[in-house]
């Protein structure tokens, strides 16, 4: 059986660390259990008020990829965000200044950079790219991200005339906002379901023709995921917030045991 990569999100473990002075739990520590127990990556997502992951955890967690790679050469680290949040001063005495995204993945050097259209002041993101008008700067910023050997990925709807200017403007991947299919699966309405689910198959056999790896995300979970991964050539998927809740209930071993099932194709 083939086999879709999961990049387990790690901001919510930091977001509960965060909440106490401490290093409880330890993020490290976390995601290391994570790769022992099967999954294929990390993901973080640092944004500017450092409401959960940090600078500093992104370069301890870069560490921790670089010593996985010498057991496990494929393990991954995605560092997301918005390619053009800048410096900003750290919001706690107890936390470093936020140096800006690039200066973050420059250091760094994940194995994937997916960048992401978000505010500082969205809880989450919740939409993909307009490359519609001027993508000259982010055309730059694509290209200096590939001169470190990171791949990059753009975060983008199921919009087929979007994802052809993704490719034109250098991105290597596409991570598909699954936000609107997870809300149609929520609804219980097959027809929205149906629907939601032809766009994405759509969209990522259109990107696999463009050239572009097909990556998704955002609100997947245990049962949504069942019908989703039915969406061909994905190759990876990142999951945090169903992830962590899981685990609460389940434990983080039956959490992940139950994950990469799901996420096996026929």
């Amino acid at each position: 059986m083939a086999k879709i990569a999961l990049s387990v999100n790690v901001n919510k473990i930091a977001l509960i660390r965060n909440s106490r002075e401490g290093d409880n739990p330890n993020l490290v520590d976390y995601a290391a259990r994570c790769i022992e127990l099967g999954a294929a990556g990390i993901t973080v997502h640092p944004r500017p008020d450092q409401r959960h992951i940090r600078p500093e955890d992104c370069f301890q967690l870069a560490e921790l990829i670089a010593s996985e790679k010498s057991k496990n050469p494929d393990v991954e680290l995605n560092i997301e965000g918005n390619p053009f949040a800048k410096f900003m001063s750290a919001a706690r005495d107890d936390f470093s200044d936020y140096p800006g995204f690039l200066p973050i993945v420059e250091k760094c050097v994940p194995d994937q950079a997916t960048l992401v259209p978000d505010s500082n002041a969205q809880l989450t993101s919740d939409h993909g790219f307009d490359l519609s008008g001027d993508v000259g700067e982010l055309t730059k910023v694509i290209a200096l991200v590939k001169t470190l050997g990171t791949r990059v990925s753009l975060f983008m709807d199921a919009d087929l005339e979007q994802i052809s200017r993704a490719r034109d403007i250098g991105a290597d991947r596409i991570e598909l906002y699954t936000g609107p299919f997870a809300a149609a699966f929520a609804s219980g309405d097959k027809n929205k379901i149906q629907g939601a689910l032809e766009g994405h198959m759509q969209a990522a056999e259109h990107a696999s023709k463009c050239g572009l790896g097909v990556n998704a995300g955002h609100d997947l979970n245990l049962d949504n995921l069942l019908v989703y991964k039915r969406v061909p050539k994905l190759l990876e998927v990142s999951i945090g917030h169903a992830f962590t809740i899981d685990s609460l209930d389940k434990g983080l071993a039956t959490t992940l045991e139950e994950y990469l099932l799901a996420l096996k194709v026929a």
